[in-house]
């Protein structure tokens, strides 16, 4: 019986609801099952960005920033939906549902997108001429059904990426040591498999589209959802599946709700007056920052039920533990608002820099490259970047300084600087753009200019993009509360979905402010008449300005240490005063 039991791995079930036994389940295989599902979400979802700008100005017929604003809501909504699924799987499906069901709505989203791109009916008539103004626009019926089509792939992707990571995080064990690298190694490979299936997507995927049809691209998306959820489905007794906490946004409102009926009452004396019924193990020091919330720990009269029950009332009384926890979250704030400003620079390189792209020249030899596969090179900035820092600057940091790597804070300011010169860059390549644009007038449907002028932005932004999703990752779950992790990774994909809806909402006040009657301006529906390379260069001025103010919230952010580490800290600091003694 005592071997057996020490086997099992604490807090976490099999998928009959026993002690999961640690040499059935768990591990690397199942762990590898999970990321079959993020790379085939990655190859859908990317797949139909990327190159989705092109189908609404050139079969659509739709203005050219209505265009990148529709890719911009579609990207910002997947991603904020994050939200909704990892509140699902925290409060009533688990991980393993919400990543099974959300599959399915994803493939039906596919299907449809298909379906839309494929019969006649729903799209307008092709045009002869050039000029996408004079060209018949869609009409509302054939727009609502790829909207509907593309929102419900947003749905699938939003509950998918809210739980598979920390899925695959459960699969390891980290009081285990052997595991625990895993763990680790686990993470640095999942950034790598979101990689290659975006570059699947905008190499092979995208040349499907351009060459042998959409219907048929979309169509490979849904069938390869379909063998992925199979292959996850397949692993379900190996799996091992997390204890709920309950859900933490309820925990939030508690301690808010509290602290807002105790605010006129006094602090106690001494902190140890606080409530505390944590276990001693998973106690959170108390600290003083964002000290109006301690009153939700303040005990009063009527905080305990009248029915004699010995537990209080969670919306009058909570532990200190309870408030801490909201406190990281709240330490969080400043850096996820911060970041939000990368996304929206990422947000160019899949909608107006693909419009740059298509009017460029394109060929090597009898090979024409699709304008959506130009970000093959923002994927290979990204791979390039990741296997450089991961086989030579982490090995001589770590001679140099002693630390296996830079901090998830240093990470995110390396992409901040990386985005905004790449946004310099992009300004600059669209002056020289536009000139040769001017030189040949606008009648030239592809201008006399390399697409490779275009790689420079390109590389900076996907460079950066490595540095700053794992940063960001590995600080949202490292420094959020254990009961917390699904909820902070989805507030860590909020900052994607919010840079899109800032691109959109850029594009809008650029283009009223600098439009005219004539649809001119810096965005003009053909960008050879706009100022694309103004808007370019706004976005670097604001990029710099945000790394000004993220370097102020990363010198004021404390992080939180741990009690056992306190605990540790103060016996070798007693130690050493007695060896001084």
């Amino acid at each position: 019986m005592e071997g057996k039991m020490s086997w099992s791995v604490a807090d976490t079930v099999d998928y009959k609801g026993f002690p999961a036994d640690g040499s059935k389940t768990g591990g690397w295989v199942p762990a590898a099952l999970i990321l079959g599902i993020e790379m085939c979400e990655r190859l859908s979802t990317m797949g139909i960005a990327v190159n989705l700008v092109t189908y609404l100005g050139g079969t659509m017929h739709l203005p050219s920033a209505t265009s990148a604003n529709i890719v911009t809501d579609f990207m910002g909504t997947s991603f904020l939906l994050c939200l909704l699924g990892g509140f699902l799987a925290d409060s009533f499906l688990g991980r393993y549902k919400t990543i099974a069901i959300f599959t399915v709505v994803q493939i039906l989203g596919t299907g449809m997108l298909a379906i839309s791109t494929k019969l006649p009916q729903l799209r307008p008539p092709p045009c002869n001429t050039m000029a996408i103004s004079e060209c018949k626009q869609a009409n509302g019926f054939q727009m609502g059904i790829l909207y509907m089509a593309l929102y419900i792939i947003s749905l699938g992707t939003g509950g998918i990426k809210s739980s598979v990571s920390g899925f695959g995080t459960d699969q390891f064990n980290d009081k285990d040591e052997k595991e625990k690298a895993q763990m680790a190694y686990f993470f640095n490979r999942f950034f790598f498999f979101i990689s290659t299936g975006t570059l699947m997507a905008v190499t092979v995927l995208v040349y499907i589209q351009d060459e042998v049809g959409r219907s048929w691209a979309y169509g490979i998306c849904s069938v390869s959802m379909f063998i992925a959820i199979l292959i996850f489905i397949s692993g379900t007794k190996r799996y091992r599946y997390k204890k709920s906490l309950g859900s933490p946004i309820v925990h939030i409102f508690q301690v808010i709700v509290a602290a807002i009926r105790k605010r006129k009452m006094e602090f106690p004396s001494n902190v140890s007056l606080l409530y505390e019924d944590s276990p001693e193990a998973s106690r959170i020091q108390h600290t003083d920052q964002f000290h109006f919330l301690d009153k939700a720990a303040i005990i009063a009269e009527g905080d305990y039920e009248k029915n004699g029950c010995s537990a209080p009332n969670p919306w009058k009384l909570c532990s200190v533990t309870r408030v801490e926890e909201l406190k990281m979250m709240a330490r969080l704030l400043p850096i996820w608002a911060t970041t939000i400003i990368f996304w929206t620079t990422y947000a160019q390189m899949i909608t107006f820099s693909v419009e740059q792209a298509s009017t460029m020249e394109r060929s090597i030899g009898d090979f024409q490259i699709p304008a959506g596969s130009l970000t093959v090179f923002f994927v290979g900035a990204i791979l390039i970047t990741l296997a450089v820092y991961d086989r030579f600057i982490m090995p001589l940091w770590k001679k140099w300084k002693g630390k296996p790597g830079f901090t998830s804070l240093q990470r995110i300011a390396i992409g901040l600087v990386l985005s905004a010169m790449g946004m310099a860059a992009a300004a600059l390549a669209e002056a020289k753009r536009l000139s040769v644009a001017k030189a040949f007038g606008d009648n030239n449907s592809t201008l006399p200019i390399s697409v490779f002028l275009l790689i420079p932005q390109f590389f900076l932004v996907g460079a950066g993009e490595a540095f700053i999703y794992t940063g960001q990752l590995d600080f949202f779950i490292t420094q959020s509360p254990k009961g917390m992790k699904t909820m902070s990774t989805g507030l860590f994909l909020t900052t994607l979905s919010l840079g899109f809806f800032v691109s959109s909402f850029l594009v809008m006040v650029v283009k009223r402010v600098t439009g005219t009657n004539d649809g001119q301006g810096w965005l003009a529906d053909n960008i050879n008449n706009g100022r694309l390379d103004c808007f370019y260069g706004l976005l670097a001025i604001l990029s710099f300005i945000n790394f000004g103010f993220y370097l102020l919230c990363a010198i004021w952010y404390k992080p939180q240490t741990p009690k056992r580490v306190l605990q540790m800290q103060s016996v070798v600091n007693g130690n050493a005063a007695e060896e001084k003694c």
